[in-house]
């Protein structure tokens, strides 16, 4: 206990994760704990091998900036969405550091489809890739990619639909054969906005990419990352979405859909996302849940857009990306002459 926070992990189901509570309930309670004793919550995710479910907070969704507030204690920035290309109808109206997701008509993002089948042959949802498409961590495409990613549940929708999937990366890497960690030991992979048009899906149908200015162009990453704060390596990679398929997935193999880097990536896809690495958040109203992008991998699932309304909020907080990206200007900003 810090400062009146206690916390009990690994979350249910799970290897890693853990729930912190305080002793005075509501969000402006927290916020201010956390705030006087920094880095509690900090501490607690790196513990966690980064992720922290912090329930109770739907006081936020009257009091916006204290989400802010409690992003701020994570990283030195938190992005302003309405300065880094956002959709407008996207971001908070008080508070550009919110961008909103949700399928209400005005914001209209609507969820990933039902996996096929929409359950395992032991009935149980579908976790691992490549039964389970999606799977990515947030922004991978930027040199200096973020570091925390905190998310909202202003309007869940009911349990058994709109799952969050998480990935414990660290866990991950530490059960790779001794020879396939040797092997990717250096390795990079060539990440890219799923907007770019060089998705796998895009370049299999054979669509033409479209031309990207400087700032899109993709971006190398490595695929073990080690953790700036517990000095631990993680896997750090995206499977369809968020990968090159025409010059990648991988720096220096055979490119493409066929190519052996399409069958390395599938390999350490299907291990990462293997369940006993996989925790499954059902959303209550007011659960936040933070993740550190640098060793987590996260998924969303399936909802029925069409007969239920979701609404969540997320901030992403940068300032701690470690060494490897000393002194890098903002790869996904448009230079000015």
């Amino acid at each position: 206990m810090r400062d009146g926070f206690d916390v009990a992990g690994p979350l249910p189901g799970a290897g890693f994760g853990a729930s912190a509570t305080w002793r005075e309930p509501g969000a402006a309670a927290l916020v201010q704990a956390a705030e006087r004793d920094p880095g509690a919550l900090p501490s607690a995710l790196a513990a966690a091998n980064g992720l922290l479910l912090l329930p109770g907070m739907a006081g936020m969704v009257q009091a916006p900036e204290l989400l802010l507030r409690l992003s701020q204690i994570f990283g030195t920035e938190v992005e302003n969405y309405r300065q880094t290309g956002m959709e407008p109808h996207w971001v908070h109206p008080e508070v550009p550091e919110i961008f909103v997701v949700s399928n209400i008509p005005g914001v209209e993002r609507q969820p990933p489809a039902r996996p096929d089948p929409p359950l395992t042959a032991e009935g149980h949802l579908p976790v691992q890739f490549p039964h389970r498409l999606g799977w990515h961590t947030d922004q991978s495409y930027r040199r200096p990619p973020p570091d925390v990613s905190l998310f909202l549940a202003v309007r869940p929708v009911p349990r058994g639909q709109g799952q969050t999937l998480f990935a414990d990366a660290t866990a991950a890497h530490a059960a790779l054969p001794a020879a396939l960690k040797a092997r990717i030991g250096g390795l990079e992979g060539l990440h890219v906005s799923s907007s770019a048009g060089r998705k796998r899906a895009a370049v299999l149908a054979g669509e033409t990419p479209r031309v990207l200015a400087p700032h899109q162009r993709p971006q190398r990453q490595p695929v073990v990352r080690v953790h700036p704060v517990t000095g631990k390596p993680a896997l750090y990679l995206c499977e369809y979405g968020q990968m090159d398929w025409l010059d990648g997935p991988f720096i220096g193999m055979q490119p493409g859909p066929h190519g052996d880097g399409a069958a390395l990536l599938a390999e350490l896809m299907a291990h990462l996302t293997q369940p006993r690495f996989v925790y499954v958040h059902e959303w209550t109203e007011g659960d936040l849940v933070v993740w550190d992008n640098r060793c987590t991998s996260h998924a969303a699932t399936w909802f029925d857009a069409q007969a239920l309304e979701r609404v969540m909020w997320r901030t992403t907080v940068s300032g701690n990306p470690g060494a490897a990206y000393a002194g890098e200007a903002k790869s996904w900003l448009a230079q000015t002459p």
